[in-house]
Order: structure tokens, then C-alpha cells, then sequence
């Protein structure tokens, strides 16, 4: 006996309308969006202008910069461990010139604020003679120790200014002079 399909039957009745859309206002949305086009348009050129005509920010800010890092002079007479606390409390230490442009970077920085000197992140407070940096690693083959120095006078001088030939001196952490912070430019 052969099966065969039988005839395709009647058409259902139409499904229930779907839902009403949402009305274009496109008139409107286009209007918006060319206003929109013509402020990033008038932003960018002023921004592009801004940029080129003036110091940048950093400099404004009166601070100064390397590729990773930045720094920055605090005319606030503060004694070492104040002043360390100081530049940690806003995310950053006080300065660590590992590097001769650094440290360059960091006198003219001094000079140009008409100062003779500043602390520097530089110390010898666990063991006497043996200098660290504030984020407590030693101090590597580069050092600008001016002559004689450090030489601990009055067994009391555990901390670290630079004066303004960059040269380094070891000097007590209780005076207080201006100091220099160095932040992570990832950080700022």
C-alpha cells in the first residue's frame, strides 16, 4: 500500500498586529547631532590652540617632568620625615634622583625657584653610612656627594638635601627647608 501526502490545507487566519514602533523624530535628532558635530569641531580647534600657544601644564603648575615621572617643588619648611609624609599622602615620595639628568632636572628646578636648598629623598636613618632612597632601595654607582661629604657631622646628620649646584649634603632630618616630591606619572 503506497503512502501518499494528502493536499496542503486552508491558510491560516493573519496573527494578532505586532506592537507600534517608535516614532522617528529624525528631523529633530539630526539637528541635535549636527549642533553636536559643530562644538567638537569649535573644541578641538581651541583645544589644538590652547595646546600650542601656551606652557604646558605641568609647567603652569610650576612643576616639572621626565618621561614617567613628575616632580614637584613644596615651599612649605618641613622637617624630613614631615616631608616624606607629605608626598606620600598624595600618592607620591619625596624625590629620588637615580640618574644624572635627574638630578640635573632637580637643580635647575632648585635655581629657578631662587632656592640654595631642598630635601631630597635620600637617608641613612636605619643604618648610619648606609644611604637608601626613600622607597628604601640602596643607592646604586650614581651619587653627587658634594666634597667631604657625607661626613655625619655632629653624628647627627641622617638625612639629605641638595643644594643648588646639585650637588648632595647630609644634613640633621629635625631642620626644615623646602623639598622636592616625585610622583609616578601613571599615578597622577
Amino acid at each position: 500500500r503506497e503512502s501518499r501526502k494528502g493536499d496542503n490545507g486552508d491558510v491560516g487566519p493573519p496573527g494578532p498586529n505586532g506592537d507600534p514602533g517608535i516614532p522617528c523624530e529624525c528631523g529633530q535628532l539630526r539637528t541635535a547631532i549636527g549642533k553636536m558635530d559643530n562644538q567638537v569641531a569649535m573644541l578641538t580647534t581651541e583645544l589644538k590652540f590652547i595646546k600650542k600657544a601656551l606652557p604646558s601644564p605641568a609647567a603652569v603648575a610650576g612643576v616639572r617632568e621626565t618621561d614617567n615621572k613628575v616632580y614637584l617643588l613644596v615651599k612649605e619648611e618641613k622637617r624630613y620625615m614631615d616631608a616624606q609624609l607629605y608626598c606620600q599622602g598624595r600618592g607620591g615620595t619625596l624625590s629620588m634622583p637615580k640618574d644624572e639628568n635627574t638630578n640635573a632636572l632637580i637643580a635647575s628646578y632648585i635655581n629657578q625657584a631662587g632656592l640654595s636648598r631642598v630635601f631630597i629623598g635620600i637617608n641613612d636613618l636605619e643604618k648610619e653610612g648606609n644611604f637608601v632612597y626613600s622607597d628604601r632601595s640602596p643607592l646604586q654607582t650614581f651619587n653627587k656627594w658634594s666634597t667631604g661629604e657625607p661626613n655625619n657631622a655632629y653624628d647627627e646628620e641622617d638625612c639629605v638635601e641638595m643644594i643648588a649646584s646639585g650637588g648632595w649634603n647630609d644634613v640633621a632630618c629635625h631642620i626644615t627647608m623646602y623639598f622636592v616630591c616625585e610622583f609616578d606619572k601613571e599615578n597622577v
